[in-house]
């Protein structure tokens, strides 16, 4: 044979072996992606765990096979399973092995002060309940989050004990040159893509974990502020207790596999609170729900488990984290306000807010105001999109894009020569405004003013506008009020019991900032900052997690829903001026819209009474939702057969509110409630509730005589005319003969329109 023919043979021979090699290994030109594999629990130790996991991992057809089926995390605690990279072909072979529950595919969540700790009634005098909570001392909070930058002056440790001897967690901060773990900052790891996308893991790179970590429990730092605004001494909610960081997310989106690698270490190191800043499900049963299950196994250990409500309000049913083991918080003002106000050529005047105080204010002096697209033309009325309105020289009213984009719009402005914008809400966004770090002269109003403003420039062919900036002001009224975007109740998944549970400061909140190229904390000057103002359940969320540290410090032998019982049921459903508090259209706000009401961490701490509930007490509950034996195996981490459990309805549970789904007949449900107060006392029943809806209370009195002591009651509620369409709502309390003591309970009887039904699984 020549050369040249066997040249050709041999690249033939070549091209047959490259065709037969898909043959003998399907799965290696596939393409790969990401599962969390929920395993049936084992039973006894047995192997190692990551020997087990990997023994559901199918063969590879090929030794040389460098991508083929791996283990990504291995849960040890919070969920029974791992996470891993698997083809179609792998994921259904793994799904009919026996001991394989179910596989979820990777999904990613979204992301959800100097002044909020004295709005809540935290003071440093000695007699104060801060002082006297020890600043959260001993207590350990896990921030679930974007990670930290530990060189912040929130993070020093002065004054702070070095870590309790549970704590059992690691620092990954040893090698970084810029800061490291300290007795404030004692652990911090990095997880999965959070991992291996930065190049120094766990440094924030995105502000929103340093934002929440300080907000839950930054030290003190004097003289903070945002270029003179909002200036302060800034601390967290529980400024001596320590921080453990836990990398689950990238910027803008978290990984499911990571969040729940997350919470699986921080149960293994020790942490007392789990402050939990991410978006989640509002629809998903529990028993597919992996943070609930895994959250479940956290708060078993006696771990406080914090969560965002959700951004996705004002709408109904859009509350997530809502398992009732868990704390779910609503986003609330407070009483400040940084300035901005538009004043017309007609002479009115209207408050705005803006972050952006300029000294030099190109548009304090009256200039032509436009609202591009108000006249029906295909220009976006948002301001997203200018193509055919002139606005060079002018003030311009855009309208705002939702829960973000305000910033964006006014670099469009600018852009096109605008020299100062005002952004007016929609109407479902109400009176709801942002303190944005705007590149221009700006200020964001209500819907109100904005609809008023907008009428003006309709009435006149000379319309002008001038904005001035006020800065700080302290007092506004109402104040507080829930904001549009916190996401609201009824929980899809559990409609029976109450979420959210708790509101708490979540508006243009003022805490540490850690900046980056990602960040949006440059003003038109590029000037950085180290303190920065966000909103949303995101910092609502840290606020509650600090104040359940401090009465875990406190009381640290109290379980988790014991704190969250001294939380809710010590709330506040008025406002500072003794009105009902109100939601972002200024009306009554519901209990589906803010919970049990706004936090009031002065008097949780001595609640007199408690709601409490032990991981036992949930299974009843969950047999009742209808989950069957697996799914409430699935949720308890242990094997449940509901036959043998006596079930009860949502409004059975020992919760600290009470949802009565009133049909013709009239309904019972049973609490216990524990005195944690005074060793002899004596609480009566008010009910506070509309005429037509009769509450009767047995006993009507509860007498104590020691503490820890239990006492139950029955609460019988029935319509006591025409069952009203719309439901009610009122309060159940107990109050105590010497009126020390007030123990308030939300008693909503839903309306016709707030019934709902889990939703089937998201997932495979």
């Amino acid at each position: 044979m020549d050369s040249s023919r066997w040249c050709l043979a041999s690249l033939l021979l070549l091209l047959l072996l490259l065709s037969l090699r898909p043959i003998r290994g399907a799965a290696y030109l596939q393409e790969r992606k990401n599962y969390i594999v929920h395993l049936k629990r084992r039973d006894g130790g047995g192997d190692d765990i990551e020997e087990w996991h990997r023994s559901f991992l199918p063969q590879v057809a090929t030794p040389d096979d460098d991508e083929g089926p791996r283990i990504i995390h291995s849960y040890r605690v919070v969920f029974p399973g791992f996470a891993a990279r698997l083809t179609d072909e792998e994921a259904d072979a793994l799904r009919a092995t026996d001991g394989c529950v179910r596989l979820y595919p990777e999904v990613f969540l979204p992301l959800a002060t100097t002044r909020s700790p004295s709005f809540l009634g935290l003071h440093l005098g000695n007699e104060g309940f801060w002082s006297r909570s020890g600043f959260g001392r001993g207590v350990v909070i896990g921030i679930l989050d974007t990670g930290i930058l530990p060189s912040h002056p929130s993070f020093h440790d002065d004054g702070i004990q070095p870590p309790p001897k549970h704590w059992n967690g690691t620092c990954e901060f040893k090698s970084i040159a810029r800061g490291g773990c300290n007795n404030k900052v004692i652990g911090a790891r990095a997880f999965g893509s959070a991992a291996v996308n930065s190049t120094a893991p766990p440094v924030d790179d995105a502000g929103h974990g340093t934002h929440t970590a300080s907000t839950a429990a930054g030290n003190f730092v004097e003289n903070a502020n945002i270029r003179g605004n909002a200036d302060g001494t800034a601390a967290g909610m529980a400024p001596h207790a320590h921080l453990a960081v836990y990398k689950v997310c990238t910027r803008s989106r978290c990984s499911i596999m990571d969040i729940i690698a997350g919470l699986d270490a921080a149960v293994r190191d020790g942490v007392d609170v789990l402050s939990f800043s991410i978006g989640a499900y509002s629809s998903t049963q529990f028993n597919y729900d992996p943070i609930a299950i895994s959250a479940f196994r956290a708060a078993e250990r006696g771990i406080v488990v914090s969560c965002a409500a959700g951004n996705a309000g004002p709408e109904a049913g859009t509350v997530g984290n809502g398992a009732p083991w868990m704390l779910t918080v609503a986003a609330g003002t407070m009483d400040r306000v940084i300035r901005a106000t538009v004043k017309l050529g007609n002479g009115q005047e209207f408050h705005g807010e803006s972050l952006f105080q300029p000294g030099n204010n190109s548009a304090q002096n009256p200039l032509p105001l436009v609202f591009p697209g108000a006249d029906g033309s295909d220009t976006s009325r948002d301001c997203s999109v200018l193509r055919d309105t002139e606005v060079t020289g002018k003030v311009v009213l855009c309208e705002s894009r939702g829960l973000s984009g305000r910033v964006e719009e006014g670099q469009t402005v600018a852009a096109y020569g605008g020299i100062g914008m005002v952004v007016m809400n929609r109407a479902a966004e109400g009176y709801t405004t942002f303190a944005d770090a705007h590149v221009l002269p700006a200020s964001h109003v209500s819907h109100d003013a904005g609809t008023k403003i907008a009428s003006y420039i309709n009435s006149t062919t000379n319309a002008t506008a001038s904005i001035v900036f006020k800065g700080t002001v302290i007092g506004s009224y109402p104040s507080p009020t829930v904001t549009f975007f916190s996401s609201r109740g009824p929980s899809k998944a559990s409609p029976g019991i109450l979420k959210p549970d708790i509101t708490g400061p979540g508006m243009n909140i003022l805490a540490a900032w850690a900046p980056t190229d990602a960040s949006h904390t440059e003003f038109a000057d590029g000037a950085d900052l180290s303190f920065f103002v966000e909103s949303g359940t995101s910092m609502s969320t840290p606020h509650l997690s600090g104040v359940a540290a401090l009465l875990k410090s406190l009381h640290p032998d109290w379980s988790p829903a014991a704190i969250k019982s001294a939380i809710m049921t010590t709330s506040d459903f008025v406002d500072r001026t003794g009105v009902p508090i109100k939601d972002e259209q200024y009306r009554h706000a519901t209990f589906y819209a803010m919970g049990a009401g706004y936090v009031n961490p002065a008097l949780a701490f001595e609640p007199g009474l408690v709601y409490d509930l032990r991981a036992d007490d949930y299974v009843p509950y969950l047999c009742g939702l209808g989950l069957g034996d697996d799914g409430v195996t699935e949720i308890a981490h242990r094997p449940v057969n509901c036959r043998s459990v006596k079930a009860i309805t949502e409004a059975e549970l020992n919760y600290p509110s009470l949802v009565v789904n009133l049909l013709s007949q009239p309904i019972t449900v049973n609490r216990t409630v524990t005195n944690v107060g005074k060793p002899n006392s004596v609480y009566t029943a008010v009910v506070e509730m509309p005429k037509d809806v009769s509450v009767v209370v047995l006993p009507p009195t509860l007498r104590f005589t020691e503490l820890k002591e239990k006492k139950s009651f029955t609460v019988t509620v029935r319509w006591a005319g025409q069952p009203n369409v719309a439901g009610a709502e009122g309060n159940l309390k107990w109050v105590s003969d010497d009126e020390y003591y007030t123990v308030r309970s939300p008693l909503v009887v839903p309306g016709k329109t707030e019934s709902s039904a889990p939703s089937p699984s998201v997932y495979s």
